[in-house]
């Protein structure tokens, strides 16, 4: 890790020197979240249709230069947070999955278009809570005991990006993994679409598709269809209608198919 580190440091400070305009702690993200995918920093929850699945995102990544509108140095920090509803207002946690790492944004500008691509370094821990559990005799639910998941990963996703659309693709690559029945290297891809309508009030609707790369290699779809009050790749506030299939996003359910259809809302920074 220290490595990855140290070379993220040097490209910072090459570009700090060499350019002339640069912004500590900017208030805009230079390349914003991708919509669909399922792991990216934000604030908000999903309620599952027919399941009594919740998910729940606290966190955010934030940019911490900005040289020239054209690089971005920033981190990561946040939690995907899987839940159920109960009554008197009561919603046990059963799994969490925690994030942090760093990012580094290269883009182009024209007057019509961006091109460019995000770098992340990051790492995944996942964890069974005690809302999965029954009690001392009951002991964990559905059989589902607790295991070890970690993985440090570097990722690379290079886009296109118009006033009316978003296309990318990428590549993912497990530096370390626990368990070991995960392979290294896995594929993403994906496209947002907006349909301008006034300045604030933005419908969109977007996907993504990710490669599973366990024994047999698997893919990961999301569909997601909204409405964003904000600019559609900055500040703002989402409600979207989102069809998930494939693997748990999970790591303590890594290799249990899902299905969902899920109304959520989210906070765009």
């Amino acid at each position: 890790m220290h490595k990855y580190l140290t070379i993220t440091m040097t490209l910072l400070s090459i570009s700090l020197y060499a350019q002339e305009k640069s912004i500590i702690f900017p208030d805009k993200l230079l390349v914003s979240p991708f919509y669909a995918s399922m792991i990216e920093p934000k604030i908000g929850f999903s309620f599952s249709h027919g399941k009594n699945n919740i998910r729940l995102d606290i966190g955010a990544s934030r940019d911490l230069i900005n040289v020239n509108e054209s690089f971005s140095f920033g981190a990561d920090f946040f939690t995907f947070t899987k839940l159920r509803g109960e009554e008197n207002f009561h919603f046990p946690v059963e799994a969490v999955d925690y994030l942090f790492g760093l990012n580094t944004c290269l883009v182009s500008k024209s007057t019509d278009h961006t091109v460019g691509a995000r770098f992340r370094f990051s790492h995944i821990s996942a964890h069974m809570v005690d809302g999965n559990y029954t009690g001392a005799t009951g002991g964990w639910r559905d059989a589902k005991n607790p295991h070890v998941y970690s993985r440090e990963y570097f990722e690379v996703i290079p886009f296109y990006q118009s006033s009316s659309y978003r296309v990318y693709a990428g590549a993912n690559y497990l530096m370390h993994v626990v368990p070991h029945d995960v392979k290294r290297w896995s594929l993403q891809g994906g496209l947002e679409y907006f349909i301008p309508f006034g300045k604030s009030f933005t419908p969109f609707v977007a996907y993504d598709l990710k490669t599973v790369p366990l024994d047999k290699t698997t893919v990961d779809n999301t569909f997601m269809a909204g409405i964003k009050l904000g600019n559609q790749y900055g500040s703002g506030f989402r409600v979207q209608y989102i069809y998930y299939s494939g693997k748990s996003m999970h790591g303590e359910y890594y290799n249990v198919a899902e299905k969902s259809s899920s109304i959520g809302f989210t906070i765009d920074f």
